[in-house]
């Protein structure tokens, strides 16, 4: 999608999320985020760190922690690396609209090889339509798959994760760990303290 069609739904001289640099870190490789999105509909955005953007999905539900548990993610714009630290109010009448947490954050690595034990690489993955990472961050780790399971218009993925020493079906972080990893702050916190600025 690149990083044109996030601007484009922006009026940066309104919103606090960053516009994003014309060329991208080479600093920060392989990182991911997960916001937590107080929206029209609450829901949780998984964010990993591809070819130079931040490629996007709304999981509605959030992560599980459960092998069983198939999560709905739908693909939104690519975003700017920068905003992997983005925590704030954007404002009403802008795109997105609401409060936004870091929920869990940290890095993560590439699980699929080739015939000849070579990394493929994680953006042609997913280009077709199934890609398989280790996230290592404060809540959640260990493997996770992505896969697509319609595409078009109404393109669909399923956020599952693997069954490795990360996975716990007693495990509910989306409803027991609701502070930010990068504030400590509460999506309710962040609202009252900056949804006025």
């Amino acid at each position: 999608m690149g990083r044109e069609a996030y601007r484009r739904k922006r009026g940066f001289s309104r919103t606090p999320e960053p516009r994003g640099a014309d060329m991208p870190s080479e600093s920060e490789k392989r990182r991911f985020v997960i916001h937590e999105h107080d929206a029209s509909t609450h829901h949780f955005d998984l964010r990993l760190e591809v070819a130079g953007v931040l490629r996007s999905w709304a999981v509605p539900k959030g992560p599980s922690t459960d092998p069983r548990e198939k999560r709905l993610a739908l693909p939104t714009e690519d975003h700017p690396l920068e905003y992997a630290d983005f925590e704030g109010v954007i404002p009403e009448g802008e795109y997105g609209a609401g409060t936004v947490v870091v929920w869990d954050a940290g890095r993560y690595r590439n699980l699929k090889v080739d015939d000849d034990g070579e990394p493929v690489p994680v953006a042609e993955q997913l280009a077709d339509g199934h890609a398989t990472v280790w996230l290592e961050g404060e809540k959640i780790h260990g493997g996770y798959a992505l896969t697509r399971v319609a595409q078009g218009e109404d393109e669909r993925w399923l956020l599952v994760k693997m069954d490795d020493e990360g996975a716990d079906a007693r495990r509910n972080p989306v409803s027991t760990e609701p502070t930010s990893v990068s504030t400590g702050r509460t999506l309710k916190e962040v609202a009252d303290e900056e949804g006025d600025a």
